[in-house]
């Protein structure tokens, strides 16, 4: 057993305690509180002490939407005004689907988690289309829910789920099923996709949604240039039904959301469809970075709050984003948000970035029971307000992870 004593302890699921204590034993988090609970622990026969010094401890982060197999986009996808330009240049840069044995892929993927522990995740929700991450994630101890991501807008059926079943099996781990989003996926996938789902060990779902104005405009008139594209690489289908309706809406009355659902983005939304989503139970994703890179515009964050929905953080990939610093991420909601209080901030990095993903009786927080998983992070002198700093962008050089070497779902420093 060991008692770790900081500056500052940030449990997440209370205040932060200043001059505090964490207890750790055999992986897992015994206490956290202050230092009267070092002294206390001190007549327990086998504690250990280790005073760290000016550091805050804090649960790892939980990055709830990132594409690790277009690492080896990074830099080569520059912004743009219009989230479809910029997509286009994603594709013409892209080529492809990656392989899950191409080389330089799997390089660029493995460099990603390295930078992801670096900067504070333990945990990731991984869209992928090529099924490449799960090994890697496996191989570096990072946890989280890769989803297979599948798209077509003229599947008619759940066809394409069964044809990708053994490659889901063989990849091992937690794995789920992502549908892309509405403008690529027809309305029989979706429903075969959140079937096949809610069935599944599994049953967490993600999906782009309100992302842009063009999806907007795309599902309340058909037109626009999303419809453009789909007809220029022949896959539009003349029994499409425009929706008429919002995002939320759309996918609401396809019965497709509930509270085991990951929307992510969510630029477009109004209040009406926020209200919604926080009824509903569902868990919205903000990428705010990378919004602002693929031309989306900046995401309404202060309203998401406001709305009482539950929000994560994600970076989204490195073909448009220059990090996978979740700090940076927070540091961009701030300026976004200056209203919204820091520690609701921090919680959405945390814990429910982690109840998201089906992952907080394990991570999130600083709770009695959960795995030790901690972040110990150094500070530049007196700190007086602990969240605020912690919110203002913090660079991988100070971060280090606390825990037993060797021991299950923990790392050393």
């Amino acid at each position: 057993m060991t008692a770790y004593r900081a500056a500052w302890v940030c449990p997440i699921d209370r205040p932060p305690i200043r001059d505090g204590v964490v207890i750790v034993e055999a992986g897992r988090i015994v206490a956290a509180g202050s230092r009267e609970l070092l002294d206390s622990a001190q007549d327990r026969p086998g504690v250990g002490n280790r005073d760290l010094g000016n550091v805050v401890l804090m649960p790892g982060l939980v990055n709830a939407h990132i594409h690790l197999e277009l690492s080896w986009l990074r830099g080569r996808v520059p912004p743009a005004a219009k989230f479809t330009d910029w997509v286009k240049q994603l594709v013409a840069t892209r080529g492809g689907i990656e392989r899950p044995d191409d080389p330089a892929v799997l390089a660029s993927l493995r460099t990603a988690i390295h930078e992801l522990h670096a900067s504070g995740t333990v945990a990731i929700g991984d869209i992928s289309n090529s099924l490449a991450s799960p090994a890697a994630m496996r191989d570096a101890g990072l946890d989280g829910v890769v989803f297979h991501e599948l798209l077509g807008f003229k599947e008619r059926d759940g066809a394409l789920i069964e044809r990708s079943r053994d490659a889901r099996a063989a990849a091992g781990g937690r794995v789920s099923l992502a549908p892309h989003a509405p403008y690529s996926t027809a309305p029989e996938l979706f429903q075969a996709i959140r079937a096949e789902v809610s069935a599944s060990a599994c049953r967490i779902m993600s999906v782009h949604l309100g992302e842009s104005p063009e999806e907007t405009e795309f599902l309340a008139a058909g037109t626009g240039p999303w419809r453009g594209m789909l007809e220029f690489i022949g896959v539009w289908r003349d029994d499409w039904t425009v929706p008429a309706c919002g995002p939320v809406e759309y996918l609401d009355r396809l019965g497709v959301i509930d509270a085991r659902t990951l929307v992510v983005h969510g630029v477009q939304f109004d209040d009406a469809a926020l209200a919604r989503l926080a009824a509903i139970g569902a868990t919205l994703v903000t990428c705010p970075r990378s919004n602002e890179w693929v031309g989306v515009g900046q995401p309404p964050i202060e309203r998401f709050y406001r709305s009482g929905v539950a929000v994560a953080v994600g970076t989204d990939s490195l073909a448009s984003v220059e990090d996978l610093n979740l700090f940076s991420e927070l540091k961009a909601m701030r300026r976004m948000a200056p209203l919204v209080p820091a520690r609701k901030l921090l919680e959405s990095a945390t814990l429910i970035g982690a109840r998201g993903l089906g992952l907080d009786g394990d991570l999130g927080s600083l709770t009695p029971g959960k795995r030790a998983e901690i972040l110990a992070i150094e500070l530049p002198g007196p700190v007086d307000d602990i969240e605020e700093y912690l919110v203002s962008g913090i660079d991988s050089s100070r971060i280090k992870h606390l825990g037993t070497p060797g021991t299950p779902g923990t790392r050393g420093t």
